[in-house]
């Protein structure tokens, strides 16, 4: 989503790092520059107008103008400012000791309000809560249906009630999650497709009724600053505690995300990267901040690795390659691990300086597909010795997996090269015996160059 803004953004600040000194009008130059990369990002007029002022007044300081490297220190002004205008710190969902604990969503309609349910429920039960759904939406029954069709792919229970009383829907969902011994409720609110006074109604009503320990607004992205007028007219008739921003993974510019906090007052607490249930994220302003810098994200790349990754099988991984031992069947291992932490293209935006690597480097995802099709198509002895592999067999893989024979050669002949790499780190290492042990990495499929 801030791909244009990240590259203006980094345009910019490369610029002024070049320079040995900076002068007002160096600084000028890059503001209006700035401010103009934000306003098309579809960022509020009024948030770029203080964004840009705080940053100017800071960048000129006595202490920035006389610094050795002035340009970086402007990076990290723009960084901070970022940050801040993104909400400064992590905003926590607040949990009490309650039973149920009760969280209400609303929104208006279309802006990802059920799903947002569902991925919410499936983020504690991770946390190691029992969640229970709620269907609140009694003006939409498909909004009813999806819930109890989430509900079932999660296994988390959805209680629909009976009558066509939001209210008492609510009331009697409480109840319910005592008798079954679930520790959090989460609501879904019906929406409408715009503001209106029956919705503030309704949704205050329900409010006052089961007295949710957290209501949070779900703000669709996509319509940008539509979606931050909403927000602010919810905040003004019925309080909310924070936001969560979906289809953050979409190509729009993502105005939304960075001017809700400032107009709202009310931090951003989850993000929505993808479809998946799963791919609902903590909000981090900082983490955020520094990949539209280009800074990467390594410590949410580390978090991920260590929910996704199989610790059992990394270790049996890693100690396979330290013995010189990789075979096809790990290179397999490797790329389902890697699969598991979600979208390669995603990852790589995680990684310092990978923004900056040509456009032909970028990852197909197609590739990595293609990789593990071709490898499920060989024979147990195949993967194990691929010098096995002559003419006939790599048509016969290649038919196997829906590729051509060309792809079957580029993949063997990645994976000779990584299989090269190993035997030499292995002689490194003196065969996996020593003190000092060094690591490297390997050709990801659809990588070129690779890397």
């Amino acid at each position: 989503m801030f791909e244009s803004l990240s590259d203006r953004l980094q345009g910019v600040l490369t610029k002024l790092k070049g320079r040995g000194r900076l002068t007002e009008a160096d600084v000028d130059a890059a503001m209006r520059e700035v401010r103009l990369a934000l306003l098309e990002a579809d960022v509020n007029f009024k948030v770029v107008k203080e964004f840009v002022a705080s940053v100017r007044v800071r960048a000129v300081g006595s202490d920035v103008m006389k610094s050795l490297t002035p340009g970086q220190m402007v990076v990290k002004i723009v960084l901070d400012e970022l940050t801040n205008l993104m909400g400064g710190n992590e905003a926590r969902l607040v949990l009490t000791n309650r039973i149920p604990n009760v969280i209400m969503l609303v929104g208006l309609q279309g802006s990802g309000k059920t799903t947002a349910a569902g991925k919410l429920a499936n983020l504690l039960r991770k946390q190691g809560k029992h969640p229970m759904l709620v269907a609140c939406d009694v003006y939409r029954p498909a909004a009813i249906d999806q819930l109890e069709t989430l509900g079932r792919e999660l296994d988390i229970p959805v209680f629909r009630g009976e009558g066509d009383d939001p209210v008492l829907i609510a009331q009697a969902a409480v109840k319910d999650a005592v008798a079954r011994m679930r520790d959090v409720v989460i609501i879904d609110t019906a929406g409408r497709l715009h503001i209106d006074a029956e919705m503030m109604a309704e949704a205050s009503a329900i409010k006052r009724a089961v007295k949710p320990d957290q209501v949070i607004m779900v703000v669709d992205s996509m319509t940008g600053q539509d979606a931050v007028t909403a927000a602010s007219a919810f905040a003004e008739r019925v309080a909310f505690d924070g936001v969560i921003v979906s289809k953050l993974d979409g190509d729009a510019r993502g105005g939304a995300a960075l001017s809700v906090k400032a107009v709202t007052g009310k931090p951003i607490m989850f993000a929505s990267v993808g479809e998946k249930l799963d791919a609902l994220e903590v909000f981090h302003p900082e983490r955020m901040a520094q990949r539209i810098l280009g800074m990467g994200d390594v410590v949410s790349l580390l978090e991920k690795a260590q929910e996704s990754m199989d610790a059992e099988a990394t270790e049996d991984a890693e100690a396979r390659l330290r013995a010189g031992k990789f075979t096809l069947d790990d290179f397999l291992g490797q790329l389902r691990q890697l699969k598991k932490m979600g979208s390669v293209s995603d990852l790589m935006a995680m990684i310092p300086g990978a923004n900056k690597l040509p456009k032909d480097a970028k990852i197909d995802e197609k590739a990595l597909a293609h990789t593990e099709a071709i490898i499920q198509s060989m024979t147990i002895a195949e993967r194990a010795k691929p010098s096995l592999i002559n003419g006939s067999r790599r048509e016969r893989i290649a038919a196997g997996s829906g590729v051509t024979v060309f792809e079957v050669n580029q993949m063997l002949k990645q994976f000779a090269e990584a299989q090269k790499m190993v035997k030499q780190l292995q002689k490194m290492q003196g065969g996996g015996k020593g003190k000092g042990r060094r690591r490297g990495g390997f050709n990801i499929p659809g990588m070129r160059p690779p890397f």
